[in-house]
């Protein structure tokens, strides 16, 4: 049976460790070419119904060295813009590609295409999900710590799908996930992080803190509120001391310096962030290469 991966809830402990074990050994074998061989024949369908620069380069990266082809797609280049419908669409590709990876407005429309699909369906971002991104975030704390077990993982800022997406695989890896935000913006109870309103807190002991932008795509008319019930919980370098001397700093990309993270901290000896960048392709190869192993 195919297996999709849109929550990260489809994988288990387990699973997901084996997943991380396979990424850095991509990762230290990429020059030499390891791995080239996994995709070979395959066609990967890339979707993209919203602009992207990490997410689309790394996926098309990661499928050109696995030996796969990657098809590029915009949504409006899709017979979706003139009304086909997302049932009909998995059905068509499915007869032509051997998996979709797929970034939308929708998360709905996403998991209505991973059931009529007959092909693996990789969620490459939903307002609700990015759990291609924790993937990424897990396999950057690895290296940087050697073990995710225990480890506290301070989220500081809008409790948006980032935040989800690293609860739900954080609990898996038997992190301590901490994601503080205020009031009507906070993550819902149920993916086994804990909340608080006092992000001093949250990063009190803290081995990473992490942040994702105030203004996502879509919140553009509420932009000038969302930054004034949000500038409390800038990560900055006051906030960065009150966690371990050894905290990492994580960002998904893009920033905004002066906004949810200072420039101080983005650019500083603490940070994370292109090791996360560069990740994306790592734990993408070793998704793709496993959802499509024979």
């Amino acid at each position: 049976m195919k297996q999709d991966f849109l929550t990260g809830e489809e994988l288990g402990a387990f699973e997901l460790d084996k997943l991380l074990d396979r990424a850095q050994e991509l990762k230290a074998g990429r020059r030499d070419g390891v791995g080239g061989e996994k995709l070979a024949g395959r066609s990967i369908a890339l979707v993209f119904e919203k602009p992207s620069t990490r997410t689309r380069i790394s996926f098309e990266v990661a499928v050109a060295e696995l030996g796969g082809t990657p098809i590029v797609l915009r949504g409006d280049e899709l017979q979706l813009s003139r009304g086909e419908s997302i049932s009909d669409t998995a059905r068509v590709l499915s007869r032509y590609v051997d998996a979709i990876v797929i970034r939308s407005g929708s998360h709905e429309a996403v998991s209505e295409l991973a059931a009529s699909a007959e092909v693996p369906v990789v969620n490459a971002l939903t307002p609700l999900h990015h759990p291609c991104q924790a993937l990424a975030d897990l396999l950057t704390l690895r290296e940087r710590f050697g073990d995710l077990q225990g480890l506290r993982l301070a989220y500081v800022g809008d409790g948006n799908n980032v935040a989800r997406s690293l609860a739900i695989a954080g609990e898996l890896a038997q992190m301590e996930v901490v994601v503080a935000a205020p009031a009507g913006y906070q993550l819902e109870e149920g993916h086994g992080a804990k909340l608080t309103d006092d992000p001093r807190a949250a990063v009190s002991g803290a081995d990473a803190i992490y942040t994702d932008v105030w203004v996502s795509m879509g919140d553009e008319a509420e932009a000038e509120r969302r930054r004034a019930d949000l500038t409390p919980f800038q990560v900055d370098a006051d906030l960065l001391a009150a966690a371990k001397d050894s905290a990492v700093v994580l960002h998904c990309l893009p920033a905004h310096p002066g906004e949810e993270i200072t420039e101080e901290v983005l650019y500083g000896s603490q940070s994370a962030v292109w090791d996360q960048a560069e990740n994306r392709l790592h734990t993408q190869k070793a998704l793709l290469a496993t959802l499509l192993s024979d």
